[in-house]
């Protein structure tokens, strides 16, 4: 980065940072931090180690992993057998989780991860110390502060993992107040869900368990494809103590994967929150089929076919979805995670089979992970560092999050690609950096009577977005001083809203279409096609369904 004119001249010390993979999409996490002589790796999410494996020397000194999520981690075993004599530091309770992660792959002990205590400084030379502080997230998730020590001065650089400021089940947020005035010289952070803002966390909770007892009471089971880690046991545990849940005859199979998680959680329970223990110390937190709803093992996919109850399902996102829905005769609710990285869709591959079939409704939720924009800007303000380093999520998310005025104008922001080397100088003055460029699509407007058409150029589709704005086909919009603000209507919003009435029965609607089924639209001339929509949307396609032609005529 080059100097302006007349500012003073910024720290001589070599500080840079080099992306292997910024979480962009499914790529994973891993980030090369230099201080100095020194070179720290930042998580190690690659699919493919050759960028780190190059002939002559190892490729960091030391390595820190964030959390046992696989887009953190998926590189970490075979890195470490490439080089073992490299010293790896995590959390307690993510040494414990990694495991998971090679289920079936390994058989030497996990023990050359390195465990650190909370809030304890390491010194791994005189002139480095790390310190790892709870990030929310997940269960071990950690941020690392690193401070490098000069004659001159101390640097100091701070990377966040993924992280949440929200209380959670089954762990608490990231403790804004402990981080506060920390000021470090570069602060690496990820903004997974952009500028978006979320509804208050035990709202999204609530709206979840209201999701599923409607389904249960409908009469229909629940399939939640869920991580392994993570998500999965935060909904058991609100499914175990939930008013609407405590006590009902009902069973929760889950399997393999997750169970395998639920295990470790309970061997660490001295390392969850009190709330936790205390809730575990009068009712088990996982597995009793004394007490209602019964959890149980889902150890055979035939175990659970005679079951005359209720039944909701929680397995790994990877696996054969289909196998657990053989009883023909059951309907089935399918329930996602909304996610900022979309690891599993309505559109996924694994899914495609079960559109079409009118016993299976697919929707989503939002329980999220990830701390949103207000929350994101909140930690950067509390901090005061002078380069913020924007990483994991989508690209357009990231973007967006830094070509906010409320942070450029204070702090030197970076969204760096995949391969990128950011040259970090440490200055007195504040260096505006280049304003990264938003991407703009020109339309037209077209007055049609008493309606308004807009018309947007195609390839606006192939945004990641597209889909959460086109979810249900229906937008709003409204007045924001002298701007039009357009939003899609989410499926949540529309399930959570009061104004479902009676459709009419003379209206030309989704539900009255013939190419409309499984709550999607299947028409390949439609606008609409491939999309869920609701019963009362329409588009200039439509065609009547002959059962409501002869239903009008009567």
């Amino acid at each position: 980065m080059k100097m302006r004119q007349g500012e003073t001249k910024s720290s001589s010390l070599p500080l840079s940072c080099f992306t292997y993979a910024a979480g962009h999409e499914d790529e994973g996490v891993c980030l090369m931090i230099r201080l100095g002589k020194y070179r720290i790796l930042l998580d190690c999410g690659l699919k493919d180690l050759s960028p780190l494996l190059k002939p002559g020397q190892p490729p960091a000194d030391l390595i820190f992993c964030s959390h046992a999520h696989e887009d953190h981690c998926r590189g970490l075993l075979d890195l470490h057998r490439a080089f073992p004599q490299i010293p790896i530091y995590t959390s307690e309770v993510t040494a414990k989780l990694l495991p998971c992660n090679w289920v079936g792959q390994i058989s030497e002990n996990f023990d050359w991860c390195q465990a650190l205590p909370w809030r304890s400084t390491l010194k791994i030379t005189e002139t480095l110390q790390i310190e790892v502080v709870p990030a929310g997230h997940l269960p071990g998730a950690a941020a690392i502060i690193i401070t490098y020590t000069t004659a001159e001065r101390s640097y100091r650089v701070m990377y966040s993992g993924d992280f949440s400021v929200s209380n959670f089940q089954l762990v608490e947020g990231m403790s804004i107040e402990h981080l506060r005035g920390l000021s470090p010289d570069v602060l690496i952070l990820e903004g997974s869900y952009g500028t978006m803002r979320h509804p208050h966390r035990r709202l999204q909770e609530k709206q979840l368990m209201e999701r599923i007892n409607r389904a249960l009471e409908a009469g229909k089971d629940v399939l939640l494809p869920v991580p392994p880690i993570g998500l999965g046991q935060e909904i058991l545990k609100l499914l175990r103590s939930h008013h609407q849940f405590t006590g009902r005859d009902l069973d929760i199979w889950v399997d393999d994967s997750v169970a395998l998680t639920c295990d470790i959680y309970l061997e660490l329970l001295s390392q969850f929150p009190v709330s936790v223990q205390n809730f575990a110390k009068h009712q088990a937190l996982f597995w009793d089929e004394r007490i209602c709803p019964r959890m149980r093992r889902l150890n055979h996919p035939n175990r659970f076919a005679a079951s005359q109850n209720r039944r909701v399902f929680l397995v790994d996102y990877r696996s054969n979805l289909w196998s657990y829905m053989s009883d023909k005769v059951v309907e089935w609710l399918i329930l996602l995670p909304e996610h900022p990285l979309n690891y599993i869709h309505p559109d996924s591959p694994q899914l495609k089979l079960l559109h079409n079939l009118s016993s299976i409704e697919i929707e989503t939720y939002l329980l999220a992970e990830h701390s949103d924009g207000r929350n994101t800007t909140q930690l950067i303000h509390n901090l005061r560092p002078q380069h913020v380093i924007l990483v994991h999520g989508s690209l357009n998310y990231l973007l967006e999050l830094a070509s906010l005025e409320e942070l450029r104008n204070r702090y030197q922001i970076h969204s760096p690609a995949t391969g990128i080397l950011l040259e970090l100088p440490i200055g007195d003055r504040f260096v505006q950096p280049q304003t990264p460029e938003p991407i703009y699509y020109e339309g037209e407007l077209n007055e049609t009577g008493s309606a308004i058409a807009i018309v947007l150029p195609d390839h606006i589709s192939n945004d990641s977005r597209w889909k959460q704005v086109a979810d249900t086909g229906i937008i709003q919009a409204r007045w924001q001083g002298n701007e039009l603000i357009i939003k899609g209507v989410s499926q949540r919003e529309l399930l959570n809203s009061n104004s479902q009435g009676r459709i009419s029965a003379d209206l030309d609607c989704c539900e009255r279409c013939l190419h409309y089924r499984n709550q999607h639209c299947w028409n390949q001339f439609s606008p609409l096609y491939g999309f869920k929509v609701i019963p009362e949307g329409y588009c200039p396609v439509f065609e009547a369904n002959e059962v409501d032609e002869v239903d009008k005529i009567n």
